[in-house]
């Protein structure tokens, strides 16, 4: 018999106390419970998990199990990808145009760099769904919304390089809202013309809701910053005193520059755990995966890229897209350089030139594409045929690209710029940031139920063209303008600014006089 002091000092005191407050039947069931398996077991089941997936997912990149395609199959099916690829021919238009620029002019040289984008980007499309078959559903989907964005990300940073900062944040707008409204409601309306309602992913559509507002009030902060301090001035210069100094000046934009360099890599934070989230969901063995409760279409999309045979070898289609980045990056560097004489010739507003014209380059392929196909539904609706959509045509994942434009290019751009030099910064237009707005919760109202229609993408077009009808009158804030000035000080910036009002005050004095004296 063991009396209670000798328990209390026994080496196992604690243990025994701690049964016999727990109780018998407690301790009998924890003894006749099942051994867990030991660290070192759960840690090589996880191991030979992702062993496992990594070996599926390599040999899905090499085409295992596929049909092999030669390399003159693959440059046969790239050469008959599409109808569009017949603009290919003003790529070296493109070139010579600007090589001999004096006798083809600028007009020329821009019209051509245009069009030689359009089959660059419908390579963009065809070649990322391509992947998409190697990859899965999951990267797939991230690598085609990066390419879709090459575009607009080699145009701003040439614009970058150029210390055209101006027209690079009126045209990151554009492109948010022409990625917002002007492609997602062309999908909506093409897609959805014979069809009640489509279906969004409910779980992405909720994730992007709270997304695409962080990403645009990031620049709605440095604008609603700097309008505070001017709405605070002209309060005390009102008041009868004098102030300091003018807002915009060197040291106001330090402070700017350093609050949206700081936003900058916050957003890139966000972004990053987004993706990380999105594509490794919490739970075990969920990396790389579609979710369970995901909506029927996705796993009948993801067997669709399992079963259907590509037309393209993996390795073709990779050395294809970087030579399209190169053919790309080349293009746009010629078009921006026309920019300027296109301007001056046209008397095009740099805020329309930025919000819609540069935008509208992406959208050049999707959109030739939309009409064609509108018109062939309209004919097959009427002969009663059934009606197909073609695969190039975006729909939800549209808004996935202002998501990335917002939250990985826009930073990335400020940190460029912070890099290179240049005052990139996050203080926007007014109307612009008033745009951002708007699209903004006008697709959170559209997509808040995971449904959309026709009618629903017609608004989204009629509310794009209402931006493009307001932005052809809009000069643009000088404030803003001064303080992204490259060369110099702001102040030297205001005080340029202030001599070509003059001048063109005069010059038009100057026409007044002489349409009187005629």
């Amino acid at each position: 018999m063991v009396s209670s002091s000798e328990k209390a000092n026994s080496p196992n005191a604690n243990r025994v106390m701690v049964d016999e407050e727990r109780g018998p039947d407690a301790t009998l069931a924890e003894k006749e419970a099942p051994h867990a398996a030991p660290p070192h077991h759960a840690y090589g089941m996880a191991y030979g998990y992702t062993a496992d997936r990594l070996q599926l997912f390599w040999d899905r990149l090499r085409g295992k199990g596929r049909r092999k395609i030669g390399w003159l199959e693959s440059g046969k099916n790239v050469v008959l990808s599409s109808f569009l690829n017949i603009f290919l021919i003003f790529i070296p238009l493109a070139w010579a145009s600007h090589w001999e620029m004096t006798q083809w002019g600028h007009d020329a040289t821009f019209a051509l760099c245009f069009l030689a984008i359009i089959p660059l980007e419908c390579m963009f499309d065809w070649g990322g769904e391509q992947m998409a078959m190697y990859l899965g559903k999951d990267l797939g989907d991230l690598l085609i919304i990066t390419l879709n964005n090459a575009v607009e990300a080699v145009l701003a940073i040439i614009l970058l390089a150029k210390c055209e900062l101006r027209l690079l944040q009126s045209t990151i707008v554009g492109v948010v809202i022409l990625h917002l409204l002007l492609i997602p409601g062309t999908a909506f309306l093409v897609g959805g013309y014979n069809i009640r309602q489509q279906a969004l992913h409910p779980h992405h559509t909720d994730l992007n809701h709270t997304l695409l507002m962080i990403g645009v009030l990031a620049t709605m902060l440095p604008t609603a910053f700097f309008a505070a301090l001017d709405r605070g001035a002209n309060a005390v210069t009102a008041a009868g005193q004098e102030t300091a100094s003018s807002l915009v000046n060197d040291i106001t934009r330090g402070q700017i520059l350093k609050m949206s360099r700081g936003m900058a890599i916050m957003l890139l934070v966000v972004y990053i755990a987004s993706r990380l989230y999105l594509h490794n969901p919490p739970g075990e063995n969920n990396a790389l995966t579609v979710p369970h409760d995901a909506p029927e279409a996705i796993h009948h999309a993801e067997a669709h890229l399992l079963e259907e045979e590509p037309l393209i070898h993996p390795l073709a289609c990779a050395l294809l897209l970087v030579i399209t980045v190169g053919l790309m990056a080349v293009t746009a560097e010629f078009l921006v350089e026309s920019i300027d004489a296109v301007r001056e010739t046209s008397g095009i507003q740099t805020e329309w030139f930025g919000l819609i014209l540069l935008p509208i380059v992406s959208f050049s392929a999707d959109g030739a594409v939309a009409i064609l196909f509108f018109f062939q539904s309209i004919y097959d609706h009427l002969t009663h045929r059934e009606i197909l959509v073609p695969s190039m045509l975006a729909r939800g994942r549209a808004i996935d690209l202002s998501i990335q434009f917002t939250l990985w290019w826009m930073p990335v751009l400020v940190l460029l710029g912070w890099w290179t030099s240049k005052p990139m910064h996050l203080l926007f237009d007014y109307l612009e940031v008033s745009l951002l707005l708007g699209s903004c919760f006008l697709v959170n109202y559209v997509t808040a139920d995971s449904k959309t229609n026709w009618v629903e993408g017609l608004i989204m077009i009629v509310f794009y063209f209402m931006i493009a009808l307001v932005t052809w009158f809009y000069p643009g804030q000088p404030e803003v303008a001064f303080m992204l000035h490259c060369e110099g000080s702001v102040a030297e910036a205001v005080a340029e600014g202030a001599e070509g009002n003059i001048e063109a005050v005069v010059s038009e004095v100057a026409r007044a006089v002489g349409r009187a004296v005629s």
